[in-house]
C-alpha cells in the first residue's frame, strides 16, 4: 500500500507582545491553513506547527510600556492570539509556546550540539552600550539610519521599511529606545554563527537548486544577501529574558530569539507527538518529508540562511523543501501599525462581524500580497462580500435548495436524459478539482480561490440558461435533470471550499447532508469522477443563507474607528518635541551646510529607496547617497538646488560611498520634501548659517 505524503507545514510564530491583526491573517496564517487543509483532503499526513514567541526584547518592552511583568505579557497575548487563530478556523495540529519547558531543553540542546561540535565562534566585540540606562542595547532597543535604504527609524536586528537584516552596530546615527541617548560602543562576550562558512553550501541548494521553485521574492532576497558575502551572526545577547545561554561563563546571556525561534516549530512539534503519541522525527528528519515554511517577508533571512544554515550544522535535519513568503498587506493606503492602532484586530473584527469569519478569510485571499504588497479597504471588503459571496456563491446556493424543496419536497430529483449542455457543465464541474488543486500546489492562493469562485459562476449561468423555473410549466423531466446537475455542483462546492470557506463550507455540508449520504464523506478527488455526488432520492435539509449583505453603515462605523485612530495619532504626533540637550554655539558652526545642485541621479540598483545622486557643492562635486526613491523620480530632482551637508564623515552604503547628506523633511501626510526651496539668487558652495 503507497504510503501518504508527509509535510510539516509551520508558520511563523507571532510575538506575544500584541494580539494579531489582519496583516498577519493575510501574509501567513490564512495560505498556510488552505495547503494544510487541501493536503489533509488528498490524505496527506499533515503537522501543521506554530506556537507564541515569548522571548526576544519586544516582550519586556511591552511590559515595561502596560507596567507589567513579562509573565503577565506572554500569558495575556498568548491567550487572545490563539484564540483568534481558533475562531478563525485556522487548524493548527499544535500551537505551542517558545516559554514552554520543552521548549526550552529543545533549544538549549540544540546550542549545546553545536557548541560541542565546535560550530560556534566564541568572540569579545564592542556592542552598543546605554551607559544611561546601564545596559548593552539588544536589537530591538536601538533604532537608527538603515544602512541598507536610508530610512530613518530601523531596529538593530531589522528594516521594517526595506525587509532587510543588519545588526545594531551597522546602523546610521543609532541611538537607544530607553534613554533616548546616542550609545557607546562597550566590549561583551557572544557566541556567532559563521554563516559565511555555509555560504557555499547556500549557493548550491538555493541559488542553484531553487531559482525556478522559489517565489522570485523570496529568491531575489536570498541571492542578494548570499552576493553581499555572508558574515557570521551573533546567536546569544545580553538580556536577562530568553533561554539562558547554557556553557559555562555565559552568565547574564541569552539565546538570540532568532536562535530560539524557529527552534519553537521543532519544540512544537515534539509537544504534539508526546499528547498524540506520535513520534516526532519523521516530521523533520526523514528526506520523504516536505518541510514548508509560511512567512511575511520580513523572515525570508532568518528562514532561508540563518536557520538552514543551523540544520545544516546539526547535520541530522532535513531543510526547508519552500519557502513560500508574501509581502506586506497595508490598510487603507498605509502601514498596518500596531503602536498607532492602525489595524483591524481580528478578535475586535469578531465582535463586529460575529459569524462572518469565512468573509475576511475570502477578501484577504482574493487579495493577498503574494507577488507584492497589497492594499485592503473596507469599501473592497463590503464590494467583494455583497457582490461575489452574497451575489455569486450564496445566489446559487439559495436557488438550488429553494426549488428543490418547492419542486421535490427537498430530494434529489431523478434525472432524464441529459443534453450536452448538461454534459457538459459536468464535465466542467468534474475539472475544478484538478484546476483549483494545480494552484494550491503552486502556492497561487488568490488564483485558486478565482477558480472556486468560477464553479460558482457556472452554477449560475447554468442556472439562467436552462430557466427551470419556467420549464417546470412544460417539462417536468426536464426540469428534473436540470436541478439535478445543479444539485451535484452544489455539492462540488461544498467540498472544493473547505480549503478556502471552512465554516460556510460546514454549513453548506450539513445543509446538502452530505456526511448522512451512506455515512461516507464526500472527497476531493470523488468531485472529480463520474459518480453522482448526490443521489437521486437523497434528501437535503431546509434553506439557510450561506452570506448576509453588509451594509453602508457597517462600513462607516468601520471607516470611523480609524479615524479616530489617524486624528489621535495626529494630536500625538502635533505635540511639540522636546529639546535636545543644550549644545555650545561652537558645535553649531561645526556644521557646514551649503547650497547644492543635484547634476545627476539614478535609482540604486536591487533597492526601492534609494538614488545615488551627483551633486556640485561649489567646493567639489561628489556623490550622496539619499533614501528618496519613493518620493522623487530621478530625472525630475536634476537641476534641483539643495541643502548639502558637507563635512558629514562618508559613510558606505550597498557598497557607494556617500559623501554627504541632502537635507529633507517630513510633512504631516508623510511625504518627503526639501528643506529649502530653490532660490535662484544662491549659488553653488553658498554657506547656510
Amino acid at each position: 500500500m503507497k504510503q501518504p505524503k508527509r509535510f510539516t507545514i509551520t508558520a511563523a510564530l507571532p510575538y506575544t507582545n500584541g494580539p494579531v491583526h489582519i496583516g498577519h491573517l493575510a501574509g501567513v496564517y490564512v495560505p498556510a491553513d488552505i495547503f494544510a487543509r487541501y493536503q489533509r483532503m488528498q490524505g496527506a499526513d499533515v503537522a501543521f506547527i506554530c506556537g507564541s514567541d515569548e522571548h526576544g526584547v519586544a516582550i519586556p518592552m511591552r511590559a515595561k510600556k502596560e507596567g507589567v511583568s513579562p509573565q503577565q505579557i506572554i500569558d495575556k497575548y498568548h491567550g487572545i492570539i490563539k484564540q483568534s487563530f481558533a475562531d478563525f478556523g485556522i487548524t493548527f495540529d499544535n500551537y505551542s509556546r517558545t516559554s514552554a519547558p520543552i521548549h526550552h531543553e529543545t533549544a538549549s540542546q540544540f546550542f549545546t550540539t553545536l557548541y560541542d561540535k565546535g560550530d560556534f565562534e566564541e568572540k569579545v566585540t564592542e556592542q552598543l552600550y546605554d551607559e544611561e540606562a546601564k545596559q548593552f542595547l539588544a536589537d530591538r532597543f536601538v533604532v537608527g539610519t538603515c544602512p541598507k535604504c536610508g530610512y530613518y527609524e530601523s531596529y538593530g536586528d531589522q528594516c521594517e521599511n526595506c525587509g532587510t537584516s543588519h545588526n545594531a552596530t551597522d546602523l546610521i546615527n543609532p541611538k537607544s529606545t530607553l534613554s533616548g541617548t546616542p550609545p557607546v560602543l562597550k566590549e561583551t562576550k557572544h557566541w556567532f554563527l559563521p554563516l559565511d562558512r555555509y555560504e557555499d553550501f547556500l549557493k548550491e541548494w538555493i541559488i542553484k537548486g531553487h531559482e525556478t521553485d522559489w517565489k522570485s521574492n523570496v529568491y531575489g532576497q536570498c541571492k542578494s544577501w548570499i552576493d553581499d558575502g555572508l558574515r557570521p551572526r551573533a546567536v546569544t545577547r545580553d538580556l536577562d529574558w530568553g533561554i539562558p545561554v547554557p556553557v559555562t561563563g555565559a552568565e547574564g546571556k541569552v539565546l538570540y530569539v532568532w536562535f530560539d525561534a524557529p527552534i519553537g516549530y521543532i519544540s512544537s512539534t515534539k509537544e504534539w507527538a508526546n499528547r498524540t503519541g506520535k513520534d516526532w522525527k519523521p516530521y523533520w528528519k526523514d528526506e520523504n518529508t516536505t518541510l514548508l515554511h509560511f512567512i511575511g517577508k520580513d523572515n525570508i533571512v532568518f528562514h532561508c540562511i540563518i536557520f538552514p544554515s543551523m540544520l545544516k550544522a546539526e547535520g541530522s535535519y532535513i531543510l526547508p523543501d519552500n519557502v513560500p513568503a508574501n509581502e506586506f498587506l497595508n490598510l487603507e493606503g498605509a502601514k498596518i501599525s500596531t503602536s498607532k492602532n492602525w489595524a483591524v484586530w481580528l478578535h475586535e473584527y469578531l465582535e463586529e462581524f460575529p459569524n462572518q469569519q469565512d468573509v475576511l478569510r475570502y477578501v484577504l485571499t482574493a487579495n493577498a500580497p503574494e507577488t507584492k504588497d497589497n492594499d485592503f479597504t473596507w469599501a473592497d471588503f463590503q464590494a467583494r462580500n455583497n457582490n461575489e459571496l452574497v451575489a455569486i456563491f450564496g445566489n446559487f446556493i439559495n436557488r438550488v435548495t429553494v426549488l428543490t424543496h418547492k419542486y421535490y419536497n427537498g430530494t434529489v430529483p431523478k434525472p432524464s436524459d441529459f443534453t450536452e449542455v448538461d454534459i457538459q457543465a459536468l464535465k466542467e464541474m468534474r475539472a475544478y478539482p484538478e484546476v483549483i488543486a494545480s494552484s494550491i500546489e503552486r502556492y497561487r492562493f488568490r488564483e485558486a480561490q478565482m477558480r472556486l469562485m468560477d464553479l460558482a459562476r457556472l452554477g449560475n449561468k447554468y442556472l439562467a440558461e436552462e430557466e427551470p423555473w419556467k420549464t417546470i410549466k412544460v417539462d417536468g423531466d426536464r426540469t428534473q435533470t436540470i436541478m439535478y446537475v445543479a444539485l451535484q455542483m452544489s455539492a462540488a462546492l461544498a467540498v472544493l471550499s473547505e480549503p478556502f470557506l471552512p465554516f460556510t463550507s460546514e454549513k453548506l455540508k450539513q445543509q446538502l447532508q452530505l456526511d448522512q449520504q451512506n455515512g461516507n464523506k464526500l472527497t476531493w478527488n470523488q468531485v472529480s469522477e463520474d459518480i453522482a455526488l448526490l443521489p437521486e432520492g437523497h434528501p437535503i435539509g431546509d434553506n439557510q443563507l450561506l452570506f448576509s449583505k453588509i451594509e453602508d453603515e457597517q462600513i462607516t462605523a468601520q471607516l470611523e474607528k480609524l479615524q479616530s485612530s489617524k486624528e489621535a495619532n495626529k494630536m500625538t504626533s502635533s505635540n511639540v518635541t522636546p529639546q535636545k540637550e543644550t549644545i555650545s554655539f561652537d558645535d553649531f558652526t561645526q556644521l557646514d551646510l551649503r547650497v547644492g545642485t543635484i547634476l545627476e541621479a539614478e535609482k540604486m540598483p536591487k533597492t526601492k529607496k534609494l538614488l545615488v545622486l551627483k551633486v556640485d557643492t561649489g567646493i567639489d562635486v561628489r556623490t550622496i547617497v539619499s533614501g528618496i526613491a519613493e518620493s522623487f523620480a530621478p530625472e525630475d530632482i536634476i537641476g534641483k538646488q539643495v541643502t548639502v551637508l558637507v563635512n558629514l564623515a562618508p559613510r558606505k552604503l550597498r557598497g557607494v560611498e556617500s559623501q554627504g547628506m541632502i537635507l529633507m523633511t517630513e510633512t504631516e501626510e508623510g511625504h518627503l520634501v526639501f528643506v529649502n526651496p530653490d532660490q535662484k539668487d544662491l549659488f553653488n558652495g553658498a554657506t547656510i548659517n
